[in-house]
């Protein structure tokens, strides 16, 4: 059974793997074969850019809940059954950790 402290750093990797893959550019490599990017004019002439997800792994792909439970599953696989694993799980929580301050540092300006 995991400990509070396991089961933090497990929420914290599990958050960054999430938002690594729903929203970071760092892999659009792997989002890009699952939407089509549309880009139209509004009423005011402005181009605007819409993201459509194509079929579902699209939707899942677009979906931080859907990814989320993914992404938990890996963790803990990682941090159970891979020799070293609890490194990336480790690194991971420490990015998460990271991203957090960031966003709260931005708030107070």
């Amino acid at each position: 059974m995991l400990n509070i402290f396991e089961f933090l750093l497990l929420g914290l990797a599990s958050f960054r793997l999430t938002r690594l893959i729903v929203r970071d550019y760092i892999m659009e490599w792997l989002r890009r074969p699952f939407i089509e990017v549309r880009i139209e004019k509004n009423e005011d002439g402005i181009e605007e850019e819409w993201i459509e997800p194509k079929g579902f792994i699209g939707e899942g792909l677009g979906c931080q809940w859907c990814v989320g439970v993914w992404s938990s599953l890996i963790m803990v696989f990682f941090y159970i059954m891979v020799p070293y694993g609890e490194w990336i799980v480790f690194i991971l929580a420490l990015a998460a950790l990271q991203s957090i301050i960031y966003s709260w540092s931005n708030l107070l300006e």
